[in-house]
């Protein structure tokens, strides 16, 4: 259930996930909306926007925030096993992602140079990096256990939530 503030009351709302990936991440973008457009707590976004990624994406193992603070991205809020808490910029995928301000998909992470494993499971990523002022704030990272898992859909809808999310930043 996803609380729903909109129009000033509570409103609960059960998500059904359907077979359709994009039926789902057109839900997954409503719901972000609705939080970004009703929550003013910077904090409680960063917190809740990976389990509502985790809620609506099917076949992943990991998705979460890293911060970029001076020439490292630090962890910040996330769903899954214990990450790495520092990465470089430039080293790994997101660290790639945020030195090159492109969103990164990496259909076998085994292949991609300087991979770093935070967890064995992982085979497939996705990083997108976040705006701030014209400047890179940090990266959303997510992780799949499948083999090339994100594709054009994801990139998609990935990116929609990163631009709201960069409206709100700035």
């Amino acid at each position: 259930m996803i609380k729903n503030k909109k129009l000033g009351e509570m409103k609960m709302f059960n998500k059904v996930l359907s077979e359709n990936r994009e039926e789902n991440y057109k839900m997954m973008l409503g719901a972000i909306t609705d939080l970004l457009e009703s929550e003013k707590d910077g904090l409680v976004i960063l917190s809740v926007l990976p389990s509502f990624i985790n809620s609506f994406m099917d076949d992943i193992n990991w998705v979460g925030f890293y911060k970029l603070r001076d020439d490292e991205l630090s962890v910040g809020p996330f769903q899954g096993e214990p990450p790495c808490l520092r990465i470089k910029l430039g080293k790994g995928v997101c660290g790639a992602a945020a030195e090159q301000e492109k969103i990164i998909v990496v259909e076998n992470v085994h292949d991609f140079p300087g991979h770093i494993a935070c967890d064995s499971k992982t085979n497939s990523e996705i990083v997108l990096p976040i705006m701030s002022h014209d400047e890179v704030w940090g990266v959303l990272d997510i992780d799949s256990p499948s083999l090339a898992r994100f594709g054009e859909l994801e990139k998609k809808y990935l990116q929609l939530i990163v631009e709201k999310l960069e409206v709100y930043l700035n």
